[in-house]
């Protein structure tokens, strides 16, 4: 077989988020299955460096600690040289947070720079813009569309904003692979508790930062909770203190757990009766996807188009309208009244593992970069059920051959 597909993937750092946490997951995969998959990393930092990324090799830009603040110029002035040196085929920009560099890398770097896929993290268009910043996100929307090589969405309800926001574009919609098999398994053993027990064990998954609201989840479950139910937060991030002292200050201290980081969220996850999320904004939360899997009550906030998909179906979900403190409490209120059932025929779980969808991006990044005119054609050259997908890179100044054209 002739060389394989080479897929350059660029982090800030190794922080606990679920962009980054997706991304080594895929890097892992695909160099299992034979794909070249280097790695590129801003700064050697953060939780997930020993969880998800002993033993993979890296490039890293600083070894060193390295202002966050200016982790994006940094990488936008290192990456290309990083580039010239690996000639990868395609670059994997794995979230909205790193739209910007592969953009500029289009720019800085011209018809050199290789195709790039884009994966949607987030709706584009963020809930309480200005109409001047909608103004200038429409401008830098249009500039997306014309650069970048082709997109996937985690979620077939997320095509809607994207269309809106840059119009007509190649879009894939891989479900994010925020799983996998075995986590899956485990998560299947989850039952409803029954133990005669009157509190309800809540949870909650994410990191402690402006994005998750966790306030206005302290509020409603401060308005809403029974003297017996806990609530245990998994995360960490740099809204830890003040969200210590709020739950201090409404009297929750003995109720309200701040459990830190975990690794094996699915397992966490066992404990605990329902889920709630309070975003302001989200793509596809893999805490939800979780919680789905195993058939938990969920109550969450109306905060992005890939929510309000995945959960739509989901008898044991409440999805609340509106960020306010009322509304939430009463979800919250209303879902001890849930009957948890696991969703069988409606939600496919395993789509969202990464041993499906590492093969589902491998398809992807053929159909890209095989109509990029003066580069490689790529293919797929086997897949089965059993046997993970292969990349052969073919030449188009030679040609395809009938077998060559096959793909799964």
């Amino acid at each position: 077989m002739g060389p394989t597909l080479r897929v350059l993937t660029f982090l800030h750092s190794f922080e606990p988020g679920g962009v980054e946490r997706v991304a080594l997951r895929l890097v892992r995969r695909w160099r299992e299955v034979g794909v070249e998959a280097p790695l590129f990393i801003g700064r050697d930092q953060g939780l997930l460096r020993d969880e998800l990324a002993a033993g993979l090799d890296f490039a890293v830009a600083h070894p060193g600690s390295w202002s966050e603040r200016l982790e994006t110029l940094w990488m936008i002035f290192k990456l290309p040289a990083e580039i010239r040196r690996v000639r990868p085929d395609l670059l994997f920009c794995a979230g909205n947070t790193y739209s910007v560099v592969a953009v500029l890398m289009k720019m800085m770097l011209g018809r050199s720079c290789p195709p790039i896929i884009a994966k949607i993290s987030n709706d584009l268009i963020l809930p309480g813009l200005s109409p001047w910043a909608r103004f200038w996100y429409a401008r830098w929307a249009w500039l997306q569309a014309r650069l970048i090589d082709g997109w996937v969405v985690m979620h077939p309800s997320m095509r809607g904003d994207v269309e809106a926001a840059i119009g007509q574009v190649e879009l894939t919609v891989i479900p994010d692979p925020a799983l996998t098999t075995a986590q899956l398994s485990l998560l299947r053993r989850w039952r409803p508790r029954n133990d005669g027990i009157a509190g309800r064990r809540f949870v909650a998954m994410g990191r402690l930062v402006r994005q998750k609201n966790y306030p206005l989840m302290l509020d409603a479950f401060a308005a809403a909770a029974a003297s017996e139910d806990c609530l245990t937060i998994f995360g960490d991030g740099p809204e830890r203190a003040a969200l210590t002292a709020r739950a201090a200050a409404l009297g929750l201290a003995g109720q309200i757990h701040f459990a830190g980081h975990v690794s094996q969220s699915a397992e966490a996850l066992l404990d605990h009766d329902i889920l709630l999320l309070s975003s302001v904004y989200e793509g596809i939360p893999a805490a939800l996807v979780e919680g789905i899997a195993c058939g938990m009550p969920i109550v969450a906030t109306d905060c992005g188009d890939g929510v309000r998909g995945l959960l739509k179906d989901w008898a044991s979900a409440r999805l609340v309208e509106g960020q306010t403190v009322a509304a939430f409490a009463a979800a919250i209120r209303g879902a001890r009244q849930f009957t948890a059932e696991r969703p069988e025929q409606d939600f496919d779980a395993a789509s969202f593992t990464i041993e499906v969808g590492a093969d589902a991006y491998l398809e992807a990044f053929a159909k890209v970069a095989s109509v990029v005119p003066g580069r490689t054609r790529l293919t797929l050259v086997r897949r089965s059920a059993n046997r993970p997908a292969q990349l052969q890179s073919i030449s188009l100044a030679g040609g395809l051959s009938d077998g060559d054209r096959e793909v799964a």
